[in-house]
């Protein structure tokens, strides 16, 4: 059997070059790749083209790309609360466009299920339809650059606008567990965009908690097959515990 198991995190991104665009598993700090992001950032690559539900925090996740000025654009469904990823939309350094959520998951799943294009309601009557979402602005605060506006169609009663599928040359994914032949689990939220990321990328690479033989995962169990997988990452127990937390809530003890 294909053994897609590769020695070190430096090797698993190696083919990752300036201008490739990534899917990025992950919601917030849940689930993310951490330890490929990390490979990357030390290979150098830039001018990346991230595809992520949103792009780490500051100092965390995606965040360490985007704060060494590695990311040049970024698809993702909002910003969330991360101060650089901010500053730099609107200082005109990264492009950024903006997508519904459950909009962007479909066309990660869609782009790796082969399907070019769907219809979908969400973003109808908004500035998703119309085109006239800021993707790039100006250091002056100046629009250079708009949205693209979508195909609307009706069908029967109810109102569609058409939203193009999305696939990339990488993605990064975190697993719980993997065997060597790359099927993957993943652990409960943790799962959230990952297995759709993981199909859209047309080189995939997970990094996994456990690894186990082929076979010995239950085939009902396997969340991602690892017909969508190329190269499998074994963290160490201490990569395995690098799971942030974005935001704190604490009380005082009585």
């Amino acid at each position: 059997m294909f053994n897609k198991v590769v020695r070190n995190a430096d090797e698993a991104v190696a083919e990752i070059g300036d201008g490739a665009s990534i899917a990025v598993g992950g919601f917030g700090l849940v689930g993310v790749p951490n330890t490929l992001i990390e490979a990357i950032l030390r290979k150098g690559s830039k001018n990346l083209h991230v595809v992520s539900n949103n792009c780490g925090v500051d100092g965390g996740g995606l965040g360490i790309l985007l704060e060494a000025g590695r990311i040049s654009r970024v698809t993702a469904s909002y910003i969330g609360t991360n101060k650089e990823f901010e500053r730099q939309y609107l200082s005109g350094l990264i492009e950024l466009e903006l997508t519904p959520q459950g909009t962007l998951a479909e066309k990660l799943r869609s782009g790796g299920a082969g399907i070019p294009a769907f219809f979908t309601p969400a973003g109808v009557g908004t500035f998703v339809e119309s085109g006239q979402l800021p993707i790039l602005y100006d250091s002056d605060g100046t629009v250079l650059k708009y949205s693209t506006p979508r195909e609307h169609r009706k069908f029967g009663d109810n109102h569609y606008i058409l939203e193009e599928s999305i696939t990339t040359d990488f993605a990064l994914v975190r697993a719980f567990i993997a065997d060597t032949q790359g099927n993957c689990v993943f652990r409960k939220t943790a799962r959230n965009f990952n297995p759709n990321a993981a199909m859209a990328g047309r080189v995939t690479i997970v990094e996994a908690e456990k690894i186990v033989p082929a076979g010995e995962i239950d085939p009902d169990c396997i969340h991602l097959p690892g017909i969508y997988v190329k190269k499998v990452l074994q963290l160490s127990e201490v990569e395995s515990a690098n799971k942030g937390i974005e935001q704190y809530t604490v009380r005082e003890r009585a």
